[in-house]
């Protein structure tokens, strides 16, 4: 895959996530309400919407290459091959039933285990955010972010961590208060933050957060996109042992993990 090509595939990715976004947003607008899964979690009209148009659309990007979906994905059928996407076509649906506006479109592609491109969209605010990893070619990593819709997108990348200390993510309905506090011992914290869906990954992507540990369960499309734009924005994503988060699991269910730029993982006073 060239460069051109692979950027031309995360433009096209960006079109797609919008397509998705409007069908959430008209949802939203309509208050939609929720029903519950076997495994009791929430779906909405805006999640089989927005599922529904990512499955029309996708194919033609890669033809052949298989796509798991939070909404179809099937625990009884084999794994996927060495490429496959992974989405979550809204990732946070207890923050869209909240209507606290955390919540994304998300897709990636993984190869041999590793999310190589990713694009992780805001319905509510407009904003895109899409990583390259380069490992297509001689294409550098590469992260970008596009402010609003129709905003000219501008390159990110993860920062060093502030005199103050560290600002750590954590997530809005699911955080492991004492799990945290345990990691944290130790290090210099200056603030805290709940948040809510993949944003947590992006905002340490943009520079405005060093660490996101993340102590109980998520599925990998729940993190594959996050976890492509903070790999590209020079970030990394490790287990606890401190292993790269890989993808193509049995079940698809992650590990606890640690996502973080280069000097907060690094960081331990």
């Amino acid at each position: 895959m060239t460069q051109t090509f692979q950027h031309a595939l995360l433009a096209r990715l960006r079109e797609i996530s919008l397509l998705a976004s409007d069908a959430i947003l008209f949802h939203y607008a309509a208050n939609a309400g929720a029903e519950s899964k076997e495994d009791g979690s929430p779906i909405t009209a805006a999640d089989r919407a927005a599922h529904d148009i990512i499955m029309e659309q996708l194919p033609g990007l890669l033809p052949g290459v298989p796509i798991i979906s939070e909404e179809s994905f099937d625990v009884l059928a084999p794994l996927p091959g060495p490429v496959f996407w992974l989405v979550d076509p809204l990732d946070g649906t207890k923050e869209f039933i909240k209507r606290n506006g955390e919540f994304t479109v998300n897709i990636a592609l993984v190869q041999n285990g590793a999310p190589v491109l990713g694009v992780v969209h805001v319905p509510v605010t407009g904003v895109t955010y899409a990583g390259d990893c380069g490992v297509f070619g001689d294409a550098p990593r590469q992260a970008w972010m596009w402010p609003a819709r129709d905003a000219q997108a501008h390159h990110i990348e993860t920062r060093r961590v502030p005199a103050p200390g560290l600002t750590v993510l954590a997530s809005r309905s699911h955080a492991n208060t004492a799990a945290i506090d345990e990691f944290l011992s130790g290090r210099k914290v200056a603030n805290v933050i709940n948040a809510g869906s993949s944003l947590k990954f992006c905002v340490v992507a943009r520079g405005d957060a060093d660490l996101y540990p993340r102590f109980g369960p998520t599925m990998e499309w729940d993190t594959a996109a996050g976890h492509a734009v903070l790999l590209a924005a020079n970030g990394r994503v490790v287990t606890i042992e401190g292993q790269p988060l890989a993808y193509g699991k049995t079940g698809l269910r992650n590990p606890d993990f640690i996502a973080g730029s280069a000097d907060g993982m690094n960081s331990n006073v």
